[in-house]
């Protein structure tokens, strides 16, 4: 087996991963400087100018389940790698306020198209054996790209004074020029990724479903040699000889035998998100304010998330194919449910400093090796050949309906119900959600796509 071919190639795909880690995060440091210089006043265009990017990972979630099936996946990879260069320039200089958010948008839409392809491209490439822990690499990528975002932020922030005004921030270095450049440094490994999808080869399975069983053979054999080539054609073969291959069109994701496996995509993905990790992500700097930390306390406190997140997703990756997808997440969501009753504990009993930061670093350490990279995993995995491509879109749509639905509604339920009660609720959606991994989540270490597949469909 041709491992370092292998790692080479999933590599570069999971450079996607990297690209919507950063672009994903970067909008949280150039904050408190683009702001003041576009003169944003209201809540309304504020929060407009930090959400819009969702529409955007939305629009690319479903374009690219409408046309990867048609076009495959590496000239889509390709695409997303060519959209996050252009638009990460032109948000950077952005000479309004409108070409700002559109820019944001065509973002957004990279990043929706990388969450969807990077994952599902590793899966179909990638031998039984190691699918888990290639997979998760995507993952990986992905915080590299928040670290890499939250450290720039820091460096940034500490060039600012606190308690500048915003006509002092606005005048400065940092207001009229600094966060350009935040957003314009993810053209470089963008670029790279761009170079990179260029020398990797199509998805052997979508070649074959496409009648290309050829090249396919080809792709194949670089990875494992001529025995195991014929031997993942044939098998690819014979799955997808028991559906009828035509386009498929998302309706059909709804015919009886597909229903329950595309429903459990689509829980996994809302689970990710309403665990409510990303309410701790967002509002970070309030949670610790609250906690009775100033701002570049705050700012170095998100930085260490950032670290014990990338260890962690190092421990998934390491224990992902040796322990299994369900045991991973049922102990992570165990956890995080735990842990956010702490956190809620610590609000009504008015706990401060140290004890904080605790819980939150405890969050995320199990979230980062669960739910964040197994998810992905998941999704990657369990749809039949001939649907993937709609399927895993239709995952992906949902996973940012549920992220925006879930920080739209955080101030909503702060307001209604208090910090405590509301990171109770997020308790309580981990703790149904550990019932629904144990009872209806299959695991799926060290099968075939199509061994999977054959299971599922039974």
């Amino acid at each position: 087996m041709n491992l370092r071919y292998v790692w080479r190639i999933s590599l570069i795909a999971a450079m996607g991963g990297l690209l919507f880690g950063y672009d994903w995060v970067v909008i949280g440091g150039a904050k408190p400087f683009f702001e003041p210089y576009f003169q944003l006043v209201s809540e309304q265009s504020r929060g407009w100018a930090n959400s819009c990017a969702l529409l955007g990972c939305l629009l690319g979630a479903v374009f690219t389940g409408g046309v990867s099936d048609s076009f495959g996946r590496k000239r889509l990879l390709i695409a997303a790698a060519l959209l996050f260069v252009a638009s990460s320039v032109l948000t950077g200089w952005a000479s309004s306020f409108s070409w700002f958010v559109c820019w944001r948008i065509a973002g957004g839409v990279a990043i929706g198209m990388a969450s969807a392809l990077s994952p599902m491209y590793v899966a179909e490439i990638a031998p039984a054996n190691v699918r888990g822990r290639l997979v998760a690499m995507n993952q990986f990528a992905i915080v590299i790209g928040v670290l890499a975002a939250q450290i720039v932020n820091w460096q940034i922030a500490q060039k600012m004074p606190d308690g500048a005004t915003a006509e002092f921030i606005r005048a400065s270095w940092n207001g009229q020029t600094g966060w350009r450049w935040m957003f314009t440094a993810v053209a470089a490994p963008a670029l790279l990724f761009f170079a990179g999808a260029l020398t990797i080869p199509e998805s052997p399975r979508w070649l074959v479903k496409n009648g290309r069983a050829g090249l396919a053979r080809d792709v194949l054999s670089r990875i494992g040699g001529t025995g195991y080539a014929e031997q993942e054609v044939r098998s690819i073969q014979e799955s997808l000889a028991a559906e009828e291959i035509h386009k498929v069109h998302f309706g059909e994701l709804l015919h009886p035998g597909l229903r329950k496996i595309v429903l459990i995509g689509v829980l996994l993905a809302v689970l990710q998100q309403w665990s409510g990790i990303n309410v701790i992500f967002n509002y970070a700097e309030e949670i610790f304010r609250l906690a009775g930390y100033g701002v570049s306390s705050i700012m170095l406190n998100i930085v260490i998330t950032g670290v014990v997140m990338l260890l962690f997703t190092v421990i998934a990756i390491q224990s992902v194919d040796r322990f299994g997808r369900r045991a991973l997440m049922l102990i992570g969501c165990t956890g995080i449910g735990l842990f956010h009753t702490l956190i809620g504990c610590s609000y009504q009993f008015q706990w401060a400093g140290p004890v904080v930061i605790t819980f939150v670093l405890a969050t995320i350490a199990c979230y980062s090796f669960s739910l964040a990279p197994v998810t992905w995993v998941l999704i990657a995995e369990i749809f039949p050949n001939r649907i993937r491509g709609a399927a895993v879109a239709v995952a992906v749509s949902a996973l940012w309906i549920a992220c925006f639905l879930l920080t739209f509604t955080f101030p909503f339920l702060n307001s209604a119900l208090g910090a405590a009660k509301t990171f109770w609720v997020y308790a309580g959606i981990c703790f149904f959600g550990v019932a629904f991994i144990q009872f209806q989540v299959p695991e799926t270490k060290g099968k075939t796509l199509e061994a999977i597949e054959r299971d599922q469909l039974g």
